[in-house]
């Protein structure tokens, strides 16, 4: 094998996702602050919460990168060039944008800060990618529309010192590169400022202008169909594949998904990447502990998107938008206190007596049953109803700081 290992880079949504993010095994992670980025409806960082990310991840020897990947207006200048003002007191390892005026301000404004050229801005050949290295980019994600083949042949036509980074795991877009239009003419919310509704998991059939209310299926499916409705993109089977084409960054999606998402998606892939480093063999034989656990995360049945070839209607979910949810999130284990009893902020409820799962960032998964539950004034309870109370619980054993609680589900759930 002559490639380097690629990075293992990993979305989070808030502080406290970075955490498990970091603690779960990614090499760098990616985030947004509360303007400028592609995912206004998470909960994204406050000033405050990005230095103390930062701070914590380079603790850990992680890298953060923000988002400010919009397509700017003329009224979005003045605040871009404000908010990287205060981004270069933070230092964050790099910036992700689309836009060549955004791209423009911040080599102005943040010299020295390494620049990533988002997937926004559709970068589909070589060309493009030389075109941002001279500017000075120093990475381009490409577009998700490119083959393995493709990527290939980019990484042997762009300068060595250039990077590649690549989305491999994670909810797909029906727009090219993202962007898209259906949400702001439904809605008037923008996809490409940072507000979509995804239109594209809505329920649609067609109308024929003179018989109104009449509803014909564009699939043969009374009940009409969900026909942009994509699956969701999984490369964990092809590990090989993508450091052959000399991807030097590996990018799960999902900068609104929970910390038990991210934990999973983050050590499944870990492990992954680090036993094909080991041997291809070592990797291969733990191929169905990837697979499996993998499928834990909340997801919508498994693509290859365009790596392979064009996708086809195998592709698509014609007939729901729900999510396949094989656990429910309960927590994040946190400090021990004098009694001890570990602390957590309940995220679902459960109850004392009830086996639950302790998730750790080495792969092992724990059974365990629940035996007390108190809340913050020491009063036992038999359940945790309250989403996000602060309890003390104890599992029968020893636990560590960022591990994750979850219990297995039965039945598939619906999207939200």
């Amino acid at each position: 094998m002559n490639r380097k290992k690629p990075e293992l880079l990993v979305p989070a949504s808030s502080l406290e996702v970075l955490k498990v993010a970091v603690i779960f095994g990614a090499d760098a992670v990616y985030i947004g602050g509360e303007m400028f980025g592609l995912r206004a409806k998470a909960r994204n960082f406050s000033m405050e919460d990005m230095e103390r990310g930062i701070q914590f991840a380079h603790e850990h020897g992680v890298k953060v990168y923000v988002t400010a990947n919009i397509l700017a207006h003329n009224y979005d200048l003045e605040g871009i060039r404000e908010y990287f003002a205060e981004l270069k007191r933070l230092s964050p390892d790099a910036l992700i944008i689309s836009d060549p005026g955004v791209f423009t301000i911040a080599r102005e404004l943040l010299p020295e800060m390494e620049l990533h050229i988002s997937t926004q801005a559709n970068n589909t050949n070589y060309e493009t990618f030389r075109f941002w290295h001279k500017l000075g980019a120093k990475r381009v994600v490409s577009a998700r529309e490119l083959s393995l083949q493709e990527i290939l042949e980019i990484r042997e036509k762009i300068p060595e010192d250039m990077e590649i980074e690549t989305f491999i795991h994670g909810a797909m877009c029906i727009s090219y590169s993202g962007r898209c239009l259906l949400s702001n003419y439904f809605t008037g919310r923008d996809a490409n400022q940072g507000a979509c509704t995804h239109p594209c998991r809505w329920k649609y059939a067609v109308v024929e202008e003179t018989r109104p209310g009449e509803y014909l299926p564009v699939y043969e499916n009374e009940r009409g169909t969900y026909i942009f409705n994509s699956k969701d993109l999984c490369m964990i089977e092809h590990i090989p594949e993508l450091v052959e084409a000399g991807i030097d960054s590996f990018k799960i999606e999902g900068r609104m998904k929970t910390a038990l998402y991210v934990a999973s998606a983050a050590r499944t892939y870990r492990k992954a990447i680090d036993d094909y480093f080991i041997s291809e063999e070592t990797y291969r034989k733990h191929m169905p502990w990837y697979t499996g656990q993998i499928s834990n995360c909340t997801f919508r049945h498994f693509t290859t998107g365009f790596f392979f070839g064009k996708p086809n209607e195998q592709t698509q979910i014609y007939d729901s938008n729900t999510y396949t949810k094989e656990y429910t999130y309960l927590g994040i284990v946190g400090e021990r206190n004098q009694d001890g009893l570990y602390r957590i902020e309940q995220r679902n409820k459960f109850s004392v007596g009830e086996q639950i799962e302790v998730m750790k960032p080495n792969g092992d998964n724990i059974p365990v049953t629940v035996k007390s539950i108190q809340d913050e004034e020491g009063n036992e309870m038999e359940s945790a109803p309250h989403p996000r109370q602060v309890l003390y619980i104890d599992l029968g054993q020893p636990l560590a700081e960022f591990d994750i609680l979850r219990r297995q589900e039965k039945e598939e759930q619906a999207d939200e």
